[in-house]
């Protein structure tokens, strides 16, 4: 697969996945640990279906901003409307979550980098939004 290819179908028949750096997972699943000084390389896989998100941030949410602002880092929400309404094709059956702020990225470039990306694959995923947090 080449980064940045022109895709070969328009968005309106593609599958897509989203994958974020935010922290985001379901409030069951683990939190990220933010304080390993290498960083989290683990990931959290998140149903399409998931009606509640919660994040492990040390940003976010920030006292007296709402919780909406999770759909500025993991826009489940907004894609979801966007399939509806046509211009996405589909939503992949699952996204995933990372945390950022990897200072030793090994773990990351080596193991569940590409067991996220296989995943995708296998999943048979057209386009992916990387949202950073």
């Amino acid at each position: 697969m080449v980064p940045f290819a022109r895709p070969e179908k328009p968005l309106s028949e593609c599958r897509v996945a989203l994958v974020s750096t935010g922290g985001v997972h379901l409030p069951e699943q683990p939190r990220f640990d933010i304080d390993d000084p290498a960083g989290d390389c683990s990931y959290r896989e998140i149903p399409a279906g998931a009606e509640e998100l919660t994040w492990t941030h040390a940003y976010y949410p920030r006292p007296g901003r709402p919780a909406e602002d999770l759909d500025s880092v993991f826009p489940l929400w907004t894609l979801r409307k966007l399939a509806e309404e046509g211009v996405v094709g589909e939503l992949n059956r699952r996204h995933f979550s990372f945390m950022g702020a990897i200072h030793d990225p090994a773990p990351l470039a080596e193991e569940t980098a590409p067991e996220v990306a296989g995943r995708l694959l296998r999943d048979a995923v057209d386009a992916v939004l990387l949202t950073p947090s």
